[in-house]
């Protein structure tokens, strides 16, 4: 079996969309749209549906580059549903027909729960 970059991809993507209930993390991918420095597209898994939910970014924050805080990018603060699907798989089939079709670059983030950090 040869190398397959596509489905190297689309196993990362599959796999950075994760939720683990023991430490309460969860992991997101975004989708950003270098040309506006916005995010785009943000998926991640939702305990509470059971479903890893794909979301078409609507409305961000304020964006200054070269803040303290400065990831790069405006992140999203209001969002439509694209879709939910019930395997990662599918998520990522989806995230990366989006990256194609819109020349959007990924970016992971992994976050836990205001009471594990404290």
């Amino acid at each position: 079996m040869s190398f397959d970059p596509d489905e190297f991809a689309r196993q990362l993507i599959a796999e950075s969309l994760f939720y683990d209930a023991e430490y309460d993390a969860l992991g997101t991918l975004s989708l950003i749209d270098l040309t506006t420095s916005r995010e785009s597209i943000i998926a991640a898994y939702s305990p509470e549906e059971e479903m890893f939910v794909v979301e078409l970014a609507t409305e961000w924050e304020e964006y200054e580059p070269g803040q303290e805080d400065d990831i790069g990018y405006a992140l999203a603060v209001d969002s439509d549903e694209i879709g939910s699907y019930s395997t990662a798989d599918d998520a990522a089939d989806v995230l990366i027909s989006k990256a194609r079709e819109l020349n959007l670059v990924p970016s992971m983030t992994m976050l836990f729960s205001e009471e594990e950090i404290n």
